[in-house]
């Protein structure tokens, strides 16, 4: 049984997606649907911020984004494999040790403030492998 509900998951799993960890900053770039019943109009509409939580691995993956707005922290719960995320972008790589960034919340300022640090990607790596010939 778990074999076929492993290849319906696998088959829902999106794979346009960039590889980015606890710490990172991202900007999610979200398709919102607008306007009344007659009119169904959809925007995009960026949210930007650091990855606190990710959790699962399969269709059921989901990642957690905090921002700090007008002094007030938002997070925002993404269901990873959504169709109604448009795309994944990484602004900037973090250097953490936990894989639960929750005491953020508790966080004001300089202190909330977190590492940078540049990481290799895995298809960037592999393209300047490559001899030009």
């Amino acid at each position: 049984m778990n074999r076929a509900i492993d290849k319906v998951q696998e088959s829902q799993v999106r794979t346009d997606l960039p590889a980015f960890r606890p710490g990172d900053t991202v900007r999610v770039h979200v398709k919102l649907r607008e306007g009344e019943a007659g009119k169904e109009k959809e925007r995009i509409q960026p949210f930007e911020g650091v990855v606190i939580k990710r959790r699962g691995h399969t269709a059921g993956a989901s990642f957690t984004v905090r921002r700090v707005s007008f002094g007030i922290g938002v997070e925002r719960i993404f269901p990873l494999h959504s169709p109604m995320i448009s795309s994944i972008d990484i602004v900037q790589q973090g250097d953490v040790r936990r894989a639960k960034l929750y005491y953020l919340r508790g966080l004001t300022g300089k202190s909330a403030r977190i590492k940078r640090v540049e990481r290799e990607r895995p298809g960037k790596a592999v393209a300047e492998a490559k001899p030009a010939e």
